[in-house]
C-alpha cells in the first residue's frame, strides 16, 4: 500500500467495502514496463480496471489501448484516446460492434476463426487485422484455457483468406496466460509467430506486427522477476527467431500497470469457530468473490491479507465473503493467517487488488452493492 493510500485511510473517509487506487502508482508501473521494453507499444488491457481516471492518466502518459468490447473502445474514446491508438483485440465480436468502432476510426482487430473473418470482411473492409494463435499457457496463475487462438497452420490459411477479403494481414498475436510468473514462457510462442511470418512471406504476404499479449505478473504474496528480466527474455527471444527482421512489437499489460495501485478495505461481518469444520476459524468479509475478488477461484490469485491496528497473534482462518451462496469462499487451503482476536466490526486490507476487481464486482447479488472506488 503506498503512502498516498495509506494517508487516505486515515482521513476515516472510507466506508466498506472499497477500492483505493493510487494514479501515481499506475503511471510509474506504465514508466516500469517502458523501460522494460522500449521497443514495444504499451497497449494497457482495459479490462483490468476500466475506470474513468485510470484511463484518462493512461492516456496523458501516451498509452494506447487493447479492448474487448465496444464499451470499453467508447470509454477510451472518451478519455481522449485517438481511434488508431485502439485495437479491438477480442477475437469474439458482435458484427454491430465491428461496425461501431470502425466507423469510429478503429482499424486493427483481432480474429481466430473463419466465421470471425467473415464478419470483419463485411463490417470493417479495408481493416488491419491479426490472428491469435493457442500457445502454451505453463506458468500462468491465470490461465485463459482453450478459448481462445488457434494453430498455426490455421492462422496462415486465416491470413491468406483475409487478404483475399480485401482485409490488411497485419500480423500474429497470442498471449501465454494472466499473472505469468515464468520468464520464459515467451521463448516458444515467439518461435511460432516467426514460423507464420515466414510461410507468409513466401506466399508474397508480409506481416508487420507480432503481438505478444498480456500475462506480465505483478506481486502477491510471492517474490516475481524484476519486469527487466521479462523484457530482456522477450527481446532475446525475438532477436534469435527475426533475426534482423523484426516486426513491430505490441503487448498488451493490465495487471502489471494497476494491479498493486490498488488496495481493498473490508469490514469483518462475522467471524467464528465452525466445530463441524475440525474447530476451524471461519472470518466472513463483506467483500467476497461477487463483490469483485473472482480470482480467488481455485484459490488461483493469493492475494496478502493483513489486520493493521487488531492486536494479538495470527492464527489460520478460511477466508468468506458475506452472500448467501456456498461458493463464496476465497481461501479454504491456501494458508490465511490473522489475528486471533479478529471480530465482528474489525477491518482487514486486501493487497494488490487494483487489477480486475472492480472488473468483476457483481452489480447487486444477494443486494451487496459493489464495492466504492476512490482514484487518488
Amino acid at each position: 500500500m503506498t503512502p498516498k493510500l495509506a494517508r487516505f485511510l486515515d482521513s476515516g473517509m472510507v466506508s466498506t467495502p472499497a477500492i483505493l487506487v493510487d494514479l501515481d502508482r499506475v503511471a510509474a508501473n506504465f514508466a516500469a514496463l517502458r523501460a522494460a521494453l522500449p521497443d514495444a507499444a504499451i497497449y494497457y488491457a482495459v479490462k483490468a480496471n476500466p475506470a474513468a481516471p485510470v484511463l484518462d492518466r493512461l492516456v496523458g502518459l501516451g498509452s494506447r489501448f487493447d479492448a474487448a468490447s465496444i464499451e470499453e473502445i467508447r470509454a477510451c474514446l472518451a478519455a481522449g484516446a485517438a481511434p488508431a491508438a485502439i485495437s479491438f483485440g477480442n477475437t469474439v465480436k458482435k458484427r454491430a460492434a465491428i461496425a461501431e468502432a470502425h466507423a469510429r476510426g478503429v482499424d486493427l482487430f483481432a480474429f481466430d476463426s473463419d466465421e470471425e473473418l467473415d464478419k470483419l470482411a463485411a463490417a470493417a473492409p479495408g481493416a488491419k487485422v491479426y490472428c491469435r494463435l493457442a500457445v502454451s499457457q505453463d506458468g500462468a496463475d491465470w490461465p485463459l484455457s482453450r478459448k481462445f487462438g488457434t494453430s498455426g497452420t490455421h492462422a496462415r490459411d486465416l491470413l491468406v483468406r483475409a487478404a483475399e477479403r480485401g482485409l490488411i494481414p497485419w500480423g500474429v498475436s497470442f498471449h501465454v496466460g494472466s499473472q505469468q510468473t515464468g520468464v520464459g514462457a515467451w521463448r516458444t510462442a515467439i518461435g511460432q509467430a516467426a514460423a507464420v511470418f515466414t510461410d507468409l512471406r513466401a506466399r508474397g504476404i508480409d506481416l508487420r506486427l507480432l503481438n505478444l499479449g498480456g500475462g506480465f505478473p505483478t506481486r502477491y504474496r510471492d517474490d516475481i522477476p524484476p519486469l527487466g528480466d521479462f523484457g530482456a527474455a522477450i527481446m532475446d527471444a525475438v532477436r534469435q527467431a527475426f533475426g534482423n527482421n523484426v516486426p513491430d512489437l505490441l503487448i498488451e499489460p493490465g495487471r502489471a500497470i494497476v494491479g498493486d495501485a490498488g488496495v481493498a478495505v473490508s469490514e469483518v461481518v462475522l467471524a467464528c469457530t465452525r466445530h463441524e469444520d475440525e474447530g476451524r476459524r471461519w472470518v466472513y468479509l463483506d467483500l467476497g468473490r461477487f463483490g469483485g475478488l473472482a480470482e480467488t477461484e481455485g484459490e488461483a490469485i493469493r492475494y496478502r491479507i493483513t489486520a493493521p491496528g487488531v492486536a494479538g497473534a495470527d492464527a489460520p482462518a478460511v477466508l468468506a465473503g458475506p452472500s448467501c451462496d456456498g461458493v463464496d469462499v476465497m481461501y479454504r487451503e491456501t494458508p490465511c493467517p490473522l489475528p486471533a482476536s479478529l471480530a465482528a466490526g474489525d477491518r482487514v486490507l486486501i493487497h494488490d487488488t487494483g487489477a480486475y476487481v472492480t472488473s468483476y464486482a457483481s452489480q447487486g447479488f444477494n443486494g451487496f452493492l459493489p464495492p466504492e472506488e476512490h482514484y487518488l
